[in-house]
């Protein structure tokens, strides 16, 4: 991966998140707004993979190793457009509103138990991965976190990967630590941490609030100044802190 220079700035505007960032992979570099959201023409890697090019070689190299063990690591999802996930969010938002009559704020609060805002999807980046294994025939919804318990279809895909998956640099972004908050627990959401972090504490300079208020995103009339610091805070921070 090409590395490009990273220009300091001062005076970061509210609601960006400044944290420095005490991580052995971060490298500090730049990337633009556009990148971070989702919009970027990225170059991509892998057919059925879609991810960034050293991502995309370090989960080639995961899917070798698990082969050996009997595991064939296979990716659900892995790179969204903003496009994409606002389509998500438009017809969540949708469901829950019209066909089940919620409140528009309650709407929203369910959504984000998995869903981000179109904008602040880790999806966006390239790096993330929501995988299983594919010698596992499922039926029905094969991301529910039941099936990666003991009994579950996915047991031993889950752990090979709490054994194996950090030696090779992806990590678990939605834990099951009890006090975590944000959005639930994921066993099959993976992210590339030499990539994902720097692009995450490029992401916290951001001004989260204003720039989802220029996106007039369905429902965003309801995002408020104390709404927004809580996602930032519980959705987008509250993760497996090797990731921060």
């Amino acid at each position: 991966m090409q590395r490009r220079t990273f220009i300091k700035r001062s005076g970061i505007a509210s609601l960006a998140i400044g944290v420095l960032p005490h991580s052995p992979f971060f490298q500090e570099e730049e990337y633009t707004t556009d990148e971070l959201m989702g919009k970027a023409d990225i170059k991509l890697y892998g057919d059925g993979i879609n991810l960034r090019k050293e991502a995309y070689e370090a989960f080639l190299e995961m899917k070798k190793a698990a082969y050996s063990d009997g595991i064939d690591l296979k990716i659900v999802s892995s790179y969204r457009s903003f496009d994409r996930q606002e389509q998500i969010w438009e017809r969540k938002y949708q469901q829950y509103t019209d066909e089940e009559g919620m409140k528009p704020v309650a709407a929203i609060d369910k959504i984000i138990e998995y869903s981000t805002i179109p904008g602040t999807s880790r999806h966006h980046w390239g790096t993330d991965a929501d995988i299983v294994d594919g010698y596992r025939k499922v039926e029905g919804d094969v991301l529910v976190p039941e099936k990666f318990e003991t009994g579950g279809p996915y047991e031993a895909f889950k752990n090979w990967m709490d054994t194996n998956s950090e030696k090779f640099n992806f990590y678990l972004v939605y834990t099951q630590e009890p006090k975590r908050k944000g959005f639930k627990y994921e066993p099959w959401h993976y992210s590339y941490a030499p990539i994902s972090i720097p692009m995450l504490t490029a992401f916290r300079k951001k001004n989260i609030l204003r720039l989802l208020k220029e996106e007039e995103l369905t429902g965003s009339e309801y995002f408020t100044t104390g709404f927004i610091r809580s996602y930032i805070q519980n959705n987008i921070l509250d993760i497996n802190t090797e990731l921060l």
